[in-house]
Order: structure tokens, then sequence, then C-alpha cells
């Protein structure tokens, strides 16, 4: 157990590092003059080094155990990621920094979820990935209000200082306390599994919805909620880090309550889809209604944090489909998608955004964005249709063993 917590909090460090971006956007562009082009490409670094790191640590995690994978990734990338964001002078220093990090997260969930995989029934895993989720969305928060209020009093490198050091601490933490469950014998060398689950065809419907139901709540919480609270409504750090702060507790309350509905209802895809539906309706008046009364705008925030918590779900409803050897490199595999999902929609909305600005008008920009997210999120619903449902085994009163 003492394991699974230190995971949870190395998972809390690894949400609050993907979303911290949108409330220091001030700071950054008076100190360093960091564009909004120049966040968004830092904050897609992250996505982007995160994504392509799954491969290896899919394997990693197949191979030699989650506890040597997270603690040596989280020390070199997130420690030091984190150092020279704090040394940062120049805007190509954060984005390199923002790509350390990543590389730093990129295990920490999936650790978490082998180990939900190979401790507990199948039948379990939708509620513990999404609790885990959850748990960890706790960083959403501590990275809105509580950052701004931070940054205002000490600032924001010797903030990233002190998570640097934080984050160390959590790598030999998680060293100490995770112990590696046992694991199948590897079938086919190193990359070869992800040749065999590229084939299974069932997996294909799944893969899109999976790569963009994320990517408008990370997306808008941790990039966009910042530049388009200033620009349309005047806000300021103190008031973006509160809004944002409702939406980090918005994506909590959303794996929480997706969690257990797959055993309620008996069905993974459809409780997905009708949550996926609700967050395309958000996305779609806010492209329509670009601006809002600020209390409506912040209700709006709210309900795509809240129902584009379906992760934990969407992973869940692939699981079931992974063979026993390749879990690792399944959970990876997916991860891959959802992260580099994201991180392909940052670098996108980024020119969207871009291309769309209108002198006079701060709406047109933004206006656009939502209108992007909606549409790619209804092709992946289009496509998730087409997907084989699973529903879950009744789950045991007890896991098959205990992690610690």
């Amino acid at each position: 157990m003492a394991g699974i917590v230190a995971l949870a909090f190395g998972y809390v460090l690894s949400q609050f590092f993907r979303s911290f971006l949108a409330v220091l956007t001030p700071a950054l562009s008076a100190d360093i003059g960091a564009s909004k082009a120049d966040l968004a490409l830092a904050s897609g670094a992250y996505f982007l080094v995160f994504a392509l790191a799954q491969f290896a640590v899919g394997v990693s995690l197949d191979r030699l155990g989650p506890r040597r994978t997270v603690s040596l990734f989280l020390a070199f990338g997130g420690g030091g990621g984190s150092f020279l964001f704090a040394a940062a002078s120049e805007p190509w220093m954060v984005i390199a920094a923002m790509g350390l990090i990543g590389l730093g997260c990129a295990p920490v969930l999936m650790a978490s979820l082998f180990i939900f995989a190979k401790a507990y029934s199948p039948a379990r895993f939708a509620v513990l990935a999404s609790w885990m989720v959850a748990f960890g969305t706790a960083g959403n928060v501590l990275g809105a209000a509580p950052l701004a209020n931070a940054a205002e009093l000490i600032g924001w490198r010797p903030v990233m200082t002190g998570l640097g050091v934080v984050t160390l601490l959590t790598a030999a933490a998680l060293a100490r306390l995770v112990s590696d469950p046992e694991t199948d014998a590897v079938q086919g060398a190193g990359l070869s599994g992800y040749r065999e689950l590229f084939r299974m065809r069932v997996l294909w419907p799944i893969i899109p919805l999976v790569a963009l139901n994320y990517a408008p709540a990370s997306g808008i919480r941790g990039l966009w909620a910042g530049p388009y609270l200033a620009d349309v409504y005047g806000a300021d750090a103190l008031l973006i880090g509160n809004v944002t702060f409702v939406m980090a507790l918005a994506m909590v309350a959303g794996s929480f309550v997706y969690g257990p509905l797959d055993t309620i209802f008996r069905s993974r895809k459809w409780v997905a889809m009708a949550g996926c539906c609700v967050l395309l309706c958000a996305l779609a008046y806010l492209a329509i209604h670009p601006a809002p009364e600020l209390a409506g705008v912040t209700a709006l925030l709210v309900v795509i944090g809240v129902s584009g918590g379906a992760y934990g779900l969407l992973m869940a409803h692939a699981r079931a489909f992974f063979p026993p050897h390749l879990i690792g490199r399944g959970v990876t595999l997916m991860n891959f998608f959802s992260i580099g999902g994201a991180g392909a929609m940052q670098f996108a909305t980024g020119m969207v955004v871009t291309r769309n600005i209108a002198p006079g008008d701060p709406t047109a920009g933004y206006q656009a964005l939502f209108a992007f997210y909606a549409a790619m999120l209804g092709l992946a619903l289009f496509a998730y249709l087409l997907a084989r449902d699973a529903k879950p085994e009744a789950a045991p009163s007890r896991p098959s063993s205990s992690p610690s």
C-alpha cells in the first residue's frame, strides 16, 4: 500500500506539470518574452515527449518492473526539467524543460495501471484506474490558485526550484517503497509486442476516442484557459487561478464519477459514449457563444472537466482485450494515443487560434478553438460507435494480491 501511495503522489506531480503553464502565462510572457505560440509549443513538447516515451516505458514495465522504471525516469526527467525551467531565460529553455519533464512523468500512471492489472481482478480495473486519475488530478488543483498565489508571493523561479527538489525526493521514495508484482514471461523481444497489439482490430475503434477524449479538458485547463480568460474577460492571474481551480476540481470529480459507472450500467462503451456526448455539447455551445457571462463560462468549463474524465473507463475498455503477457505494453500503447492526442492537439490548437485572431474581436481565435475541439471529438465518437463493448465481470470482494 505504501508503494501505491507513493505512486499516487508521483501522479499528483505529473498532473501538476501538465497543467501549470496556464497560470504562469502572464509571468513567463513578461519575464522571458514567451508568446502564446511559445507556450503552446512548450505544452505540446511535454505531451509529445511523454507520448513517445510510452514505448520504452511499456517494454521497461514488462521486463524491469515498475519500481526501477518510474524512479529513474522521474529523477532524471522530472527533477532535471524542473531545474532547467527555473533557470530559463529564453522561451526555448522552457520548451526543452517541458520536454524533459514529460519524459520524467511518462511512467508514473502506467506503473500504477501495471500493478492494478497484475495484482487485481479485471473487474476492478476501471474503478482503480479512475480513482488513481482522480487523486492525481489534485495536481491540477495545485496548479491553479495555489500556484498563482505562490508565484505571486515568492516568484515562479523559486517555486520551480522547490518542485525540482520535491520531484527528486518523490523518485527516491518510489525506489524505496514500490514493490514489483509477479509478471508473466515476456513473449517476443522488446517492441515486437506492439506489433501484436496493432494487429488487434478490436482496439482500432477505441483508439480515436482514447486520443481525443482527454484533449479538450487538458488543453483548455492546462493552456488555453489563461489566455482565453485574460483576452476575453480581462482576467488577472488570481482570477485565472480561481476559475481554473474550479475546473480542476471538476476534473477530479469526473474521474471519480466515471469509475464505478461501468459496473452500474454493465457497459463501458455506452457510458463513455454518453459522457463524451455531454462534452461535445459543451464545446459546441462555446463555439457558438464564445463569450457568455463569466459565471456561465465557468459552469461550462466545469461540465468540460467532469465529462472529459473518461480516461480510466476507456483504458479499462481497451484493457479487456489485452493478452496477459502484453499488459505493460498494452496500457502504454493506449496512453501513447491519449497523451499523444493531447499533445498533437496542443500544437494544432496553437495554429488554429493564431490563424483565426481578428483585430478588435478577442473571441475570434477562441471560437475557432472550441469549434475545432468539437469537430475532432465528433469524428472520434463516430469511430467509437463501431467498437465492441466490454461488459465488466462481477468484482470479487478482495484483490488477488496486495501490492505495496
